[in-house]
């Protein structure tokens, strides 16, 4: 949510102020803007895209120092006020601020009782108007944000930009990220690296609580009570090309496309041929330590949470451990027991999911080991985490998940495979799901191929109402995955159901105006889904199945078949269609496939 873009140096700092912001526009926002520092502040910002704020950045829009932001929208409605930056009333202090500052009310109403003018209504100009009223007795602006932090209570990455100190920014994170870019005589500071590729490849990631200063000719780290810290840059894999749409329609469908070469990624060099094993180096365990857990708890959110219930009937299917998903969002509410012989397993694409990282920041305060399953190298989770998997699935930029849900399955499927092995999984099956696994970049494409027949079942349901997914243990994340698709995108009402529980309830809803996608995977459930099936025809219910056969008419009205592979395995194929489907439902709908209203890529508030 939200974007920071900072720049630092020699150049002019707008181009590249509103060429990073556009590297952002994936993670969703309402509203944009810039200010740099040229004997004094200029700032231009507007509700909408980066593309209006371009058009009203004058060409005359000189300095060689900048902040920018994209907004969406937590305090106050979008608006050209509301939107960042923020100036204090003087206009010397400029601030822009990614997370929510839960005691801003109280500091307002100080505030305007000692005389500030607030404009807006957004939490972030109580940042602008504390740092103006502690800068001016102050040593330096670092030391001026320091004093104004001490007194927030919240979450955030912010920078800051002071008129009379022209060659330098301050950044500083708690709980929202913020990533320094190290460049040749200058420095460059985002929320996310999409927006640095360009520029540089060498990063440095701050930590909850870390403040950075950066001038033209490098930076310092602080920790909060103002002690040096010492940073290592690292070096990113992903260039400015992984974020072009390589010539597809959008973001989305490149992404879905690009599934057998990230599921191929996510895959190498980590199949054994000897043993049959996974081999995750990563998760820092020794076959004695994996041993002697006795549960397996994973936690996400949206799509991560529904991989993670895939990654759970796994690992209890192949390791015959006890495991189970829940949403991350509500682990830490519920006071959650920790116990030693469990294993704790974080998902987020990002690595910086506000939700999973506090809830993995409880779970080690409480003593628990936990692994992270995550995208995004170097990221907050990554570093927080005890080991892990990396997915190598490249940078994802469409707000929906596709490739990353996929590789976050795959990797399940090794977890659960080493785990398998390590314990009571015979060579034999060992070596079955090592053949499976190999064979899914290439059954992807054979689905991939599927897409015209796919294209015209979603322009034929696009027009319904709403949607029932349904489908029977392994098949029901699949289904509550298709569902969040679904609504996510094409903004269509979906629901998911076990398929079991329809007569229990949902059954009531079917009709001729509600159709029902139905998992169906050939496997010891087959005769039980076709009879879900039959209740749901009996009523009049259109039947799109997604299976392995094709049915009988009378139990569905049309059908997606999907290769087979390895029953544990089949799950993560049939979830290909379902990512088609929404997408040329959207499609056939005119949305904004890319960035669906109301939602963010990276949920850095609660």
């Amino acid at each position: 949510m939200c974007g920071i873009v900072a720049y630092v140096g020699p150049k002019d700092a707008a181009p590249i102020l509103l060429e990073g912001l556009q590297r952002l526009e994936y993670r969703g926002y309402d509203s944009a803007g810039v200010v740099v520092s040229n004997k004094g502040l200029k700032m231009r910002k507007v509700k909408g895209r980066v593309a209006d704020l371009a058009a009203v950045v004058p060409a005359r829009f000189k300095g060689g120092l900048g902040i920018g932001h994209t907004r969406w929208a937590t305090h106050g409605a979008p608006s050209d006020v509301n939107a960042h930056p923020h100036l204090s009333t003087d206009e010397r202090i400029a601030v822009v601020h990614n997370g929510i500052i839960e005691n801003a009310d109280e500091l307002r109403a100080k505030l305007e009782a000692d005389g500030a003018v607030f404009l807006s209504e957004t939490d972030t100009e109580v940042l602008s108007h504390l740092i103006a009223r502690t800068v001016v007795e102050a040593d330096s602006l670092e030391e001026a944000v320091r004093a104004a932090l001490k007194r927030i209570v919240g979450t955030y990455g912010i920078a800051v930009i002071d008129a009379q100190r022209p060659g330098e920014v301050v950044v500083a994170r708690n709980g929202s990220p913020i990533v320094l870019g190290i460049g040749e005589k200058e420095m460059f500071a985002a929320s996310d690296v999409a927006a640095l590729v360009r520029y540089t490849r060498q990063v440095v990631h701050l930590e909850d609580g870390e403040l950075a200063v950066l001038k033209a000719d490098g930076f310092s780290t602080f920790a909060g009570d103002a002690r040096p810290t010492a940073k290592e840059p690292l070096t990113v894999d992903w260039d400015a090309g992984h974020y072009d749409t390589g010539g597809y329609e959008h973001y989305l469908l490149k992404e879905i496309s690009e599934q057998p070469e990230t599921v191929a990624r996510t895959l190498r060099g980590r199949l054994d041929d000897r043993f049959h094993i996974a081999h995750l180096g990563g998760l820092n365990m020794d076959a004695r330590e994996t041993r002697s857990f006795r549960r397996v708890k994973i936690i996400g959110c949206g799509s991560a949470y529904y991989s993670g219930q895939i990654g759970a009937q796994l690992i209890e299917e192949l390791a015959r451990i006890p495991a189970d998903a829940e949403p991350a969002s509500e682990f830490r509410y519920r006071s959650p027991v920790v116990e030693p012989d469990t294993l704790y397993v974080a998902i987020s694409q990002s690595g910086e999911t506000y939700d999973t990282l506090a809830a993995v920041q409880e779970l080690k305060r409480k003593g628990g080991r936990v692994l992270g399953i995550v995208n995004t190298v170097g990221s907050a989770i990554a570093r927080e985490c005890d080991g892990g998997v990396y997915l190598h699935a490249g940078p994802e930029v469409s707000v929906a998940s596709t490739k990353a849900f996929t590789s976050t399955a795959v990797a399940f499927a090794l977890l659960a495979l080493h785990l398998g092995r390590v314990r009571d999984l015979s060579p034999a099956d060992g070596r079955r799901i090592c053949e499976g696994l190999r064979r899914l970049p290439g059954q992807i494409k054979e689905i991939l191929a599927l897409e015209p027949q796919i294209e015209e079942l979603a322009r034929k349901y696009a027009d319904s109402p709403s949607m029932m997914f349904v489908g029977r243990v392994r098949g029901y994340p699949v289904a509550r995955e298709g569902a969040q698709k679904l609504k996510e995108i094409s903004y269509v009402h979906a629901e998911a159901y076990p398929a079991s529980e329809l007569k229990h309830g949902p059954l009531a809803l079917i009709g001729p105006e509600m159709p029902t996608v139905a998992i169906v995977p050939d496997d010891e459930l087959l005769d039980k889904n076709l009879t879900t099936l039959g209740e749901i025809r009996a009523r009049g219910g259109r039947v799109l199945m997604v299976g392995h056969r094709t049915a009988d008419p009378k139990l569905a009205d049309d059908c997606v078949v999907v290769p087979r592979n390895e029953t544990e395995l089949d799950p993560i194929l049939l979830s290909i269609p379902l990512q088609l489907l929404a997408y040329h439902a959207a499609v056939a709908l005119g949305r904004d496939v890319d960035k669906p209203r109301n939602l963010a890529k990276s949920v850095t508030v609660e």
